[in-house]
């Protein structure tokens, strides 16, 4: 089987910045948000995926073809979203459609028009003229247009309003219901992650997590809610505690034995919001099975 991306054994040096992937492989029909904070090394990965950063080590293929080298031809399949629109600013969003359709062969006139009316995108402006918004809302309808089979999306939706990212969402999502089409989204809102991704990749000082399945990994945190609170200052998989007597644990099973061998009664438990779960795991720095 053919995977529309792999990565193995990535290395780049950028300074003192490290970035290391040992192996992610994405598999088609997904979409796979990747989490991290600013400086983590997102963006550089992405660079790495469309060969326009070059890796000291290790190999990136599209569709099983090298993401290296003179011959770009794979680029036909992936639509890169960066998070601006370089080189652009003297053209209208006509002339860039115009210039689009021309160099992707998969172009779909109605899927491009239909985001762009629908979010009233001014396409006889120059870009130059945009608000930051709908420069970021044209970039997103030049790139649904391309229709390829692989997506990467930098922030597409840091500078657009909140009603505008709930359409891209909706109109993300019913792209994906065909099955042919896969996606790489790096995003800073937890709720766009929720509402999207099927896996989850987390960036921490230039460490790559593997392929997280978003739901598998929610259910193995747990809050609980105890009657009194432990005498010891940690539990077993306890990584926070607030208000003295509510834990969270990335080891539920460990925690309820330990509360249950010591007479601790557990009021309540439920699994936390995926915010909270991505919130501790980017300030603790913690890797998953990396």
């Amino acid at each position: 089987m053919t995977f529309p991306l792999t990565i193995r054994n990535i290395e780049k040096s950028i300074d003192e910045f490290q970035l290391n992937i040992p192996e992610l492989t994405i598999e088609e029909g997904t979409i796979t948000a990747v989490v991290g904070t600013n400086g983590a090394g997102k963006s550089t990965l992405f660079k790495m995926m469309m060969n326009l950063v070059k890796q000291d080590n290790g190999e990136i293929k599209v569709f099983g073809q090298p993401a290296s080298g003179e011959d770009d031809s794979w680029k036909r399949y992936i639509a890169y979203q960066a998070q601006t629109m370089i080189g652009c600013d003297p053209f209208t969003g006509e002339q860039l459609r115009t210039l689009m359709a021309e160099i992707y062969q998969s172009w779909d006139e109605e899927l491009f028009r239909r985001f762009c009316e629908k979010l009233n995108i001014p396409l006889n402006k120059k870009v130059q003229k945009l608000s930051p918004g709908v420069k970021t809302k044209l970039n997103l309808a030049l790139n649904f247009g391309k229709n390829t089979p692989l997506m990467i999306l930098d922030e597409p939706t840091a500078a657009m309003d909140i009603p505008s990212r709930n359409f891209f969402i909706q109109f993300l999502l019913e792209l994906m219901e065909n099955g042919d089409k896969t996606i790489l989204i790096a995003s800073h809102h937890a709720d766009d992650i929720k509402k999207l991704a099927d896996y989850l990749v987390f960036i921490n000082s230039g460490r790559v997590s593997k392929l997280l399945e978003k739901d598998s990994l929610a259910s193995s945190y747990r809050l609980f809610w105890l009657k009194e609170e432990p005498t010891v200052s940690k539990i077993p998989g306890e990584i926070k505690r607030t208000y003295k007597k509510v834990i969270l644990s990335n080891q539920p099973q460990s925690t309820m034995t330990y509360l249950s061998q010591n007479n601790i009664v557990i009021v309540d438990e439920q699994i936390p919001e995926l915010e909270d779960i991505i919130q501790e795991i980017l300030i603790e720095g913690e890797m998953i099975d990396v």
